[in-house]
């Protein structure tokens, strides 16, 4: 055997031996993609209703918030509503009601003179019973 003979065995051997580890490569790529394409499917058979679910869930959130909404400005609008008719009716009976209770007063201060009890003068009156302006 020569050497050119023993190089050209060398190279077939190495040519092989390469051939064998890129067979053994290409079949482990292929293992790996078909568990990882099946893991992928799996991950989408169970994502898909999970997404689903959640875009329901949502839309129904979306719906609650609109209707949370619109009570709250219905329930604005009555507190306008009845802020006003508070303040109508405050300004409506306040001077009357004032007036009243003068005339309720002096009624009682007429009457107490007729009945001949003493009523106490502005003057006298003890101070817890005056009344300070709010």
């Amino acid at each position: 055997m020569s050497a050119g003979d023993l190089a050209a065995v060398l190279v077939t051997v190495v040519g092989f031996a390469t051939f064998v580890v890129l067979v053994v490569t290409v079949q482990s790529l292929l293992r790996t993609t078909r568990e990882l394409r099946a893991t992928l499917d799996e991950v989408r058979a169970r994502a898909v209703p999970m997404i689903e679910e959640l875009a329901g869930t949502v839309r129904a959130a979306g719906a609650e918030v609109e209707r949370v909404d619109d009570l709250l400005e219905a329930a604005e609008a009555i507190s306008a509503r009845v802020e006003g008719a508070s303040r109508l009716g405050y300004l409506a009976f306040r001077a009357p009601l004032v007036k009243l209770l003068a005339f309720a007063r002096g009624i009682g201060r007429f009457l107490r003179r007729l009945s001949g009890r003493r009523v106490a003068a502005p003057a006298e009156r003890p101070v817890s019973s005056v009344r300070r302006a709010a």
